[in-house]
């Protein structure tokens, strides 16, 4: 089989990896790492032709923004099996208000909130929560970052302000849901859909903030682990009860055929799972830490989803734990420093147990350089939690680039609950 997966980040290179188990991949645009023969003796390459110039078997959309735009459907149009839901499916992501109204005409728990185009009502209504936190998220696509999370009003009420004059997001900010900070622990659940049912893939708990202990601005994420101890068999049954599954039957009585991702962030509430956000691919880096712990022959399964015939069973996770941490470029999240050289790829990757993967990376007169905010996540995997945790950060020790920054308690509540709050806000 050969599989085109679309893409250029650390999403795509994870699942490049897994892909190429039993497959031969091409990704585009793809990234530095995206290349070369497997010990299984398949192929990975990048090529900057677009994937409908692209003869595969099977094509799998890694972001969110070539989804929302219609490239499944386009793809599809030509005959292509595609992994990775219309246009139609992709709202769920491309409109938070419209996901929203998806969830409550379902019945699916999430956090009370409402949607707002001017800033005078917006702001009236923040002035009417009982309390901080105040959560201000833009309606459209933000690349994971347009997310407030504050105890300040007054910083809320000025970024309510900035999204809808389009200042800080343009037009994926002139909308913005406001709802309710929801107290709890943090997880991440990844289902494939085939149209009609989902399986959920191993649980995972990803780092959202830019600094330890849940300090500073929101990013794309800043590291993830699999599994999350509080995310036992009956936990994750619950979510595909109560979350996933109805959210499938109601996009099929919207006469939407979703096949791909349904990505549930979801906060673990004293009164149980509730609704953060809806993602419709792999998350990024959920997908680091799932994909590596996938039992089964990953290519088989998406073209299985992709085909509307998902099979009855799929084999459970690796009984392993994976670690992702991510090196960030200076000045991330804001306006990251580029095209500084990195050094010890090769040393990081040596680390038994640790795939080094790009995310952010580009080549420059014979080097890989720095070419965005996120430029690697260091991923390993080991027979449990602190083992995977110990060789991760051992691997991103070796790496460096003036201004290199890491989180450095990815998996520590895991590891060590006294050592560290376990409960995190959206």
């Amino acid at each position: 089989m050969k599989v085109c997966v679309v893409g250029s980040g650390g999403r795509e290179h994870a699942l490049a990896l897994a892909l190429a188990k039993s497959a031969d991949v091409v990704a585009t645009p793809g990234n530095p790492g995206i290349v070369g023969t497997t010990s299984e003796g398949h192929t990975l390459a990048s090529t900057a032709a677009p994937a409908e110039e692209i003869a595969a078997d099977l094509y799998v959309i890694g972001p969110e923004a070539p989804l929302v735009d219609g490239l499944a459907d386009r793809l599809r149009g030509h005959g292509r099996l595609v992994f990775g839901p219309g246009a139609d499916g992709a709202r769920l992501e491309g409109s938070k208000a419209w996901m929203k109204e998806v969830l409550a005409r379902a019945g699916i728990p999430t956090a009370a909130h409402a949607t707002f185009d001017t800033p005078e009502p917006a702001l009236a209504y923040l002035r009417t929560r009982t309390g901080p936190p105040y959560v201000v998220k833009t309606d459209g696509l933000a690349a994971g970052k347009g997310v407030l999370v504050t105890s300040s009003l007054a910083e809320a009420e000025d970024d309510v302000v900035a999204k809808l004059s389009g200042t800080s997001f343009g037009a994926a900010g002139r909308r913005v849901v406001i709802e309710e900070g929801l107290a709890g622990s943090e997880l991440s659940v990844l289902a494939v859909c085939d149209g009609k049912r989902a399986i959920p893939l191993a649980p995972a708990r990803d780092y959202k903030r830019v600094g330890d202990g849940d300090s500073g601005p929101n990013t794309g994420g800043m590291g993830a682990f699999s599994p999350v101890p509080l995310a036992d068999g009956a936990l994750v049954g619950r979510v595909m009860d109560e979350i996933v599954d109805p959210l499938v039957a109601a996009l099929r009585s919207d006469g939407i055929d979703y096949r791909g991702v349904l990505y549930a962030g979801l906060m673990v509430t004293g009164d149980g799972p509730k609704v953060i956000e809806f993602n419709v691919r792999f998350g990024d880096p959920e997908a680091q830490v799932v994909l590596p712990r996938y039992g089964g022959d990953l290519a088989v399964l998406l073209a299985s989803a992709a085909a509307g015939r998902l099979p009855a069973d799929v084999p459970p996770p690796r009984p392993t734990a994976a670690v992702c941490v991510v090196l960030a470029a200076e000045g991330y999240p804001g306006t990251p420093r580029t095209g500084d050289v990195i050094d010890g790829l090769d040393a990081a990757g040596q680390v038994g147990g640790v795939q080094v993967i790009h995310a952010g990376t580009a080549h420059a007169g014979g080097h890989v350089v720095t070419a965005g905010g996120r430029i690697l996540g260091i991923t390993a995997e080991g027979v449990d939690l602190a083992d995977a945790r110990e060789r991760a950060y051992a691997a991103a020790a070796r790496v460096s680039w003036p201004g290199v920054h890491y989180r450095r308690d990815v998996a520590l509540v895991a590891v060590d609950p006294a050592g560290t709050a376990g409960a995190k806000r959206p």
